[in-house]
């Protein structure tokens, strides 16, 4: 007893003791204090910050055209591309002191950098690569990644917030398996790290996200990435770099890059697309940031170029938010074809993607209708089986091109570079390209380094790179009760003081000193532009006069987000966002007309279908009123008629159709078998039975149902599960119904054959868009 008590009582045990004490106590002092840092809350962020107001287009353009006139104009840089790479090295260029200039032959975000899956991420899927191929260089990138991540989290923290995202498990060997994954993952992040993975037993998976299949469901894994609005965030790196002194223009192309007597690029021949008058721009060194167009310019440049870029389509849908939670994500780790599926929650809708497949280079491709199924098939294996996953959900569906990049000093044998490239060619054109929208800040910094060093620029900057601490536009005076004081202040609705604070930051009180009277009891102010979705008329005065938006594509797609959420949404704004633009723009009755006419053409390359109903342009004065009676009677007259389109509908039945169908199966129907006969006395129609072999011919006497093929009647009956049934009831013939529709409304395969599905390996994918 002595033995023990000495033993336990010596110098040693207690030296052990005290040693594990401090490891739990600062164990848990580090947990407690791990985490985003939000910004802190104070009393001087419940009024407005002081105001300003950025320098109009029509300056910007003066200045670049002072540049070719005047010596002392001259410019540092000039960076062609408006997109996240661009915009990133003009925010990191012009803070250290240099002059900078920045043209977008587009919108600023216009390509790839608004169609990205809007993740702020270090890469699961890349920490998995690194590790089972012992890839030191995969490492790497997620490292950096990671850093990335909580830079980007921190510079604009009510652009990007942090999401957990569930990978369902339906095996039990692999809980450990992506358990031990998502702590590496945790442990790699280190004191950057958002939040700790956690592990989730069934029942808890399913009350947290009662939309997933529980079949053969084991648990869950929970970790944590970021989430962001893309083209906001595009947006605010532009007016940032604007505040600091860039001079920037949007809709502006380089039709010619120009040399001196040593054949070095000094300047750029600049066209503006909207007035079509052209100058020259003069600068010490010309950056390539145009992404997937990278090879355009290099051709400007070496017309023997060859092709650099090996573009894929990466396409994304939206879904109504009842597909999902709103504050988790999942990630289906192994789809059909190899690749990783996110389906997220995002502005209040749910969005799913992406795929791989080959693709031209274009200005705006679309969705192809294979890929935009594929996804729902996918989504499809995950939800549980009383959800219909229905291609009249579908809300919007756009395809983003994914820069690939083969870098041209390399040999021709080596492949695709893994995350981005940046490479001078002879003349002295500096082109950057590949890389993620999570890594654009440390890409910009590493093409500053080089421009400053290949363009002897070293005399003219004042300090070294300060990205890592430079918060956005909106960021200083934002906080996360911010939308409080916006409701307080103007009268607003919660849901749009949110929207606002959390895309605009500060310059939400710019926006809302915008904002007309509603002239109703509440809300005071906020006039939506679409009754569905928290946009007020106000953010497209905001967006012409303070982030140089100019045509009404801009607006419902960049500055807003309505034709990404529901593209019929922004053709039902459309007429009305243009008349806006229309007082703020003084555009004639012409100009308005074009620019109606591209909006539609765009929201097509958005998922709009064909069939689907325009909108009139509301008439100004009685004499377009007269003019638009005057060719309305015209149509009416003439003999063309319009063909119907494929139309998908939020519901599967117009109003009243659910009466008529219940009318005609109530005609056919029979009563059910003796056998079956357990009713009360009172038999009514749901106790009345359609034979299985008669449903066609009955449907074929209702408009819609007639040209619906026998093999599209034997499909639904599989996928209903009444495939070996002899008859149905009311509500199964009502079902039957709406998935007839549906599928009598899918376009015919293509007579062509079917292109493979490109599997572009992870480590090659640069991380995605």
């Amino acid at each position: 007893m002595s033995a023990l008590r000495r033993l336990l009582f010596s110098r040693r045990t207690l030296a052990y003791v005290s040693a594990g004490t401090l490891g739990v106590t600062g164990g848990g002092y580090w947990y407690l204090n791990s985490g985003p840092a939000y910004p802190v809350s104070t009393k001087e962020k419940r009024r407005p910050p002081p105001p300003w107001t950025p320098p109009s287009r029509e300056q910007m353009l003066e200045s670049l055209r002072r540049s070719s006139i005047d010596p002392d104009e001259e410019f540092d840089l000039l960076i062609v591309g408006g997109g996240a790479t661009g915009a990133g090295v003009a925010v990191d260029a012009v803070s250290r002191g240099l002059k900078v200039a920045l043209v977008e032959k587009d919108d600023f975000s216009a390509g790839t950098s608004s169609k990205s899956t809007k993740l702020v991420h270090g890469g699961v899927r890349y920490l998995q690569k690194a590790v089972f191929e012992l890839d030191y260089e995969q490492y790497k990138l997620v490292r950096e990644a990671l850093h990335e991540r909580r830079i980007f989290l921190q510079t604009a923290p009510y652009l990007s917030s942090m999401l957990p995202i569930m990978l369902p498990i339906y095996k039990y060997w692999q809980v450990p398996y992506y358990f031990a994954g998502c702590k590496m993952y945790d442990v790699l992040a280190g004191k950057e790290n958002m939040e700790t993975s956690y592990l989730m037993s069934k029942g808890k998976a399913l009350e947290t996200f009662p939309m997933l299949k529980s079949e053969g469901l084991v648990g869950a894994v929970v970790y944590y990435d970021g989430q962001h609005n893309d083209s906001r965030m595009n947006v605010a790196l532009i007016m940032t770099a604007v505040k600091h002194g860039a001079i920037v223009a949007n809709h502006c192309e380089v039709t010619e890059l120009q040399k001196g007597s040593n054949d070095k690029l000094n300047g750029a021949r600049v066209k503006d697309n909207l007035t079509g008058k052209e100058w020259n721009v003069r600068a010490k060194g010309i950056i390539n940031a145009t992404g997937p167009f990278s090879d355009t310019l290099l051709t400007l440049d070496n017309p023997d170029h060859k092709p650099i870029v090996q573009p894929s389509a990466g396409i994304h849908i939206t879904l109504p938010n009842y597909y999902s939670p709103r504050t988790m994500g999942l990630l289906d780790p192994a789809t059909s074809d190899g690749r990783v599926i996110f389906f997220l929650p995002w502005q209040g809708n749910t969005i799913a993607g992406t795929t791989d497949s080959p693709a031209p280079v274009e200005t705006e491709p679309r969705a192809q209708e294979d890929d935009i199924r594929w996804v729902l098939d996918e989504v499809r294996h995950y939800l549980s089986p009383d959800i219909k996953v229905r291609r009249g959900d579908v809300l919007s569906a756009w395809s983003g091109l994914r820069p690939l990049v083969r870098n041209p000093s390399a040999s021709s044998t080596e492949g695709l570079v893994r995350n981005h490239m940046i490479h001078v060619s002879e003349s002295g054109l500096l082109t950057i390209a590949g890389g993620k929208w999570t890594t654009y800040r440390a890409m910009a910094q590493e093409t500053v380094d080089e421009a400053v060093k290949v363009f002897g620029l070293e005399n003219r900057v004042k300090s070294g790179c300060v990205t890592e601490r430079l918060r956005l536009v909106g960021s200083d005076g934002w906080s996360r009760n911010m939308f409080i004081g916006l409701i307080q202040r103007f009268g607003l609705e919660t849901e749009v003081a949110k929207h606002l604070s959390d895309n605009y930051g500060d310059r939400a009180w710019t926006v809302c000193s915008l904002a007309q009277p509603t002239g109703e009891t509440w809300p005071l102010h906020g006039l939506r532009l679409s009754p569905n979705y928290p946009f007020i008329e106000a953010e497209v005065r905001y967006a012409v006069r303070h982030e140089y938006a100019q045509t009404a594509v801009d607006v419902i797609a960049r500055r807003t987000r309505l034709a990404f959420l529901n593209a019929q949404a922004a053709l039902s704004a459309l007429p009305r966002v243009i008349e806006i633009m229309g007082e703020e723009l003084h555009w004639s009755r012409a100009q308005r007309k074009r620019q109606f006419e591209r909006a539609v053409e765009f929201l097509g390359s958005m998922g709009l279908a064909p069939g689907a109903t325009v909108p009139e342009l509301e008439p100004r004065n009685m004499l377009e009123r007269l003019e638009n009676v005057f060719w309305s009677l015209l149509k009416s007259g003439g003999a063309v008629t319009k063909k119907p389109g494929v139309t998908y509908s939020r519901a599967k039945f117009e109003a009243g159709e659910i009466d008529s169908l219940k009318e005609l199966f109530a005609r056919h129907a029979v009563p059910t078998s003796p056998r079956d006969h357990q009713a009360p006395p009172e038999v009514g129609a749901e106790e009345r039975r359609l034979r299985k072999q008669h449903v066609r011919e009955v449907l074929r006497a209702l408009p819609g149902y007639e040209a619906i093929r026998a093999k599209d009647y034997d499909y639904v009956f599989d996928e209903a599960g009444f495939a070996d049934r002899e008859d149905i009831d009311l509500d199964e013939f009502v079902e039957i119904c709406g998935s007839l529709k549906e599928v009598s409304f899918a376009p015919l395969s293509r007579k062509v054959a079917k292109v493979e599905r490109t599997r572009i390996p992870v480590e090659k994918s640069g991380g995605g868009v």
